[in-house]
């Protein structure tokens, strides 16, 4: 068992845009993290499935491989672990690709699986609650069949893979997690979600005055599931993305849900939400800089 203090990079929602991975891939070089976790949303636009654009191809075989590869001979040894999730914005179409970048070891997809990095657990988990967006891939009933006000529910929109219909109909955000997390140790674990937890400052919205059908919807959008299983099982940290605006929204990052610190790594605009994570035994300092 290796023990001793990990120098973690998080960061989430980075759609493709250049820029912002460029300014990642400046501080991973600098400052040499030996761990990077990349929580979702990380190609270009996922309505490309709806339209046959080929804005994902051509960023993952002009930009990211490449920009990968040019780090990892850089940094030589130094290279860090990268581990990614998809977020809701990711046609599942491209699992394919994720897999061939994992197998040139540039980066690792862990949704729904739970890996082993020195003492800790690191697990992953795409999955969102219903949302207004058309793509459903990532997307799952939460506790119940419920769909929120203006939210379009997972058995309609469209998908860039086809699912059984029993799986978009009865399928659940919380079963999928008790079945990744039976037997798990959360002492020292750490959950890379997309989702953050519901009702939360990490996941808040601006609806303003909007109503729709008279009705005004939630400001708050994340999952409950995800909220219950971090109440009822403590895990040392969870990272989250997602809802872009909630830290300029709330004016905080992080919070704490019992034990467990939580944090949002997205943001609005162009610029890139870095998470700088130091774990340590069971101690975590984190902070954020929009870069």
């Amino acid at each position: 068992m290796e023990l001793g203090k990990i120098k973690i990079f998080f960061t989430s929602d980075l759609h493709g845009r250049i820029t912002r991975y460029e300014r990642l891939f400046e501080h991973i070089l600098s400052e040499k993290p030996e761990l990077v976790l990349i929580g979702g949303d990380v190609l270009p636009s996922g309505i490309s499935a709806a339209t046959g654009s080929t804005a994902n191809d051509d960023f993952l075989k002009d930009y990211l491989i490449p920009a990968l590869n040019s780090l990892k001979g850089n940094l030589a040894g130094g290279y860090p672990l990268i581990c990614m999730i998809p977020g809701n914005d990711d046609p599942k179409a491209y699992e394919d690709e994720f897999l061939e970048i994992e197998d040139m070891e540039l980066w690792q997809n862990i949704h729904n699986k739970v890996i082993d990095y020195r003492e800790y657990k690191i697990a992953g988990y795409s999955y969102v609650p219903p949302t207004p967006f058309l793509l459903k891939d990532w997307e799952k009933y939460d506790v119940s069949r419920f769909t929120d006000v203006g939210c379009v529910s997972p058995e309609e929109g469209f998908r860039s893979v086809s699912v059984e219909p029993n799986h978009s109909k009865f399928s659940t955000i919380e079963e999928d997690i008790k079945t990744l997390t039976d037997g798990m140790n959360m002492n020292k674990s750490i959950f890379l979600f997309h989702s953050p937890p519901y009702n939360t400052v990490l996941d808040r919205i601006n609806v303003g005055n909007k109503l729709i059908d008279y009705v005004k919807p939630d400001e708050h959008v994340g999952s409950i599931a995800i909220k219950r299983f971090i109440e009822n099982n403590s895990p040392l940290l969870t990272l989250h993305g997602h809802i872009h605006e909630s830290a300029h929204i709330t004016g905080e990052w992080k919070e704490y849900i019992g034990k467990t610190l939580c944090i949002n790594g997205s943001t609005t605009g162009n610029r890139l939400a870095l998470v700088r994570i130091e774990v340590e035994g069971e101690r975590v300092y984190a902070e954020r800089e929009e870069v």
